[in-house]
């Protein structure tokens, strides 16, 4: 009878241990996602709480941008040239909304940006993303880091363009586009989400 007992307390034991693991693992997630959540807040001069927080409600991106993985992007869809930007513009204007032009790492990511862009005006057109070439005449990310997948589309202008673009009328895994600087096109923003994903 004692040793009936004895299971019975250590069955129970081995459950409240399995519980408290699992709480202990609920904790650890929260804490990491209020930590990226504070990361990304400490990134702004001053937070739009307006913007990400309406309502008292965060939400992972601003409106207008989409969130894929840890990332929000934003495709402008501007439909006349004069609306359009160069490289450098683009850029900027990224910059001006706490991000950059898109920094791509993954086949995945690559896919996700072809199928959130349309084609528009002629084949020469697309998208700017935040590759061009250094001081070096090497190809970085605006990011700094160094470009380690590429989905450079084979026929390229002999010439030596210093900025990429990426061009939906391409397939996904041949459709960056080496180009002049100065040429206007749409562009693709991306920033880190507010919200980090489970």
């Amino acid at each position: 009878r004692l040793n009936l007992t004895q299971a019975v307390q250590n069955q129970r034991l081995h459950a409240e241990m399995a519980a408290l693991k699992r709480q202990t693992q609920d904790l650890i997630r929260d804490r990491d996602r209020l930590n990226w959540t504070m990361e990304v807040i400490l990134e702004y001069d001053q937070f739009p709480v307006d913007q990400l927080c309406p309502q008292k409600v965060c939400q992972p991106c601003l409106d207008g941008w989409i969130l894929f993985q840890s990332k929000c992007y934003l495709f402008t869809k501007h439909k006349y040239y004069y609306e359009w930007k160069t490289w450098k513009n683009s850029q900027e204007f990224c910059q001006e909304m706490h991000g950059n032009l898109v920094v791509i790492q993954s086949r995945a990511e690559q896919e996700f940006i072809n199928n959130h862009t349309t084609e528009y005006n002629d084949k020469n057109h697309g998208y700017w993303i935040g590759l061009s070439k250094n001081w070096m005449d090497s190809w970085m990310w605006v990011d700094g880091s160094n470009l380690t997948v590429t989905f450079w589309r084979m026929e390229q202008p002999s010439y030596s363009p210093s900025c990429a673009l990426s061009n939906p009328r391409a397939p996904p895994s041949a459709n960056w586009v080496k180009t002049g600087c100065d040429m206007k096109n749409r562009w693709i923003c991306e920033s880190k989400a507010l919200i980090a994903p489970d």
